[in-house]
């Protein structure tokens, strides 16, 4: 049985860091001798400078990087990578443009052959059930909310806890969690910033700097450190 592999990160840049710098250690580990990896970079508007950006870092990491939006046949090149990196920036866009080159497929289809999956903010987003709980704005409209689906649950990257000293007045972040729960059943995960969830197989693994909480429908959340295991999140209905 193939092992599906994801590393599902909450922000490519962290407070006091460069691009992917708070992270780029457990790519490393995560990858291994990928060598050359297929950079995904619809969820910002420019992706060639997108690009550009993400090889100059993967370089740095040891890793050739091909970005999709060069590819002459978009399917081809997911069927020949042996990595697959998909960025952050804004989930509708992200979303609609898989959607549009209809990819969501082939790289499901890689990803439970064992290729394997790192996203950060949107493009962990687009790993979920859906990316109702992503924080962005619908600039775009795709076909559906569906995402890939490589995971049973949905991720809230960038989790901010409520601040009880703020004068904002609008929701906290759990509050529209708790509202997705009001119609909504897949379990949410409030990755704060600098954490990112290990998965291989059926074991998860919470790493990072930071914890996340963990939002189930109709119960109270809870918090787990750096380290934590989180194996049941893979088991839906079971959080």
């Amino acid at each position: 049985m193939t092992t599906k592999r994801l590393l599902l990160i909450s922000n490519s840049t962290h407070s006091g860091c460069g691009y992917l710098d708070h992270c780029a250690a457990e790519m490393q580990d995560f990858l291994g001798a990928a060598g050359r990896i297929l950079f995904v970079p619809f969820a910002i508007h420019d992706r060639a400078a997108y690009a550009d950006m993400a090889r100059a870092r993967l370089a740095r990491m040891g890793y050739d990087l091909t970005s999709l939006h060069d590819a002459e046949d978009s399917k081809e090149a997911v069927r020949l990578a042996r990595a697959i990196f998909i960025g952050g920036g804004n989930t509708f866009r992200l979303l609609d443009a898989l959607y549009e080159q209809d990819l969501l497929g082939a790289i499901r289809h890689r990803v439970e052959e064992g290729v394997p999956y790192v996203g950060t903010s949107a493009g962990s987003n687009v790993a979920c059930v859906t990316i109702k709980t992503t924080n962005d704005m619908p600039i775009v409209q795709p076909p559906s909310f569906d995402a890939l689906g490589l995971v049973p649950f949905n991720i809230n990257p960038h989790y901010l806890d409520p601040n009880p000293g703020s004068t904002h007045q609008g929701e906290t972040r759990e509050e529209r969690i708790r509202e997705f729960h009001e119609v909504n059943d897949p379990v949410v995960v409030g990755l704060r910033e600098g954490a990112m969830l290990r998965i291989e197989g059926s074991h998860a693994v919470l790493k990072g700097s930071a914890g996340a909480r963990v939002f189930a429908r109709g119960r109270s959340p809870v918090d787990y450190a750096p380290e934590a295991s989180l194996d049941f999140l893979l088991s839906p209905g079971s959080a």
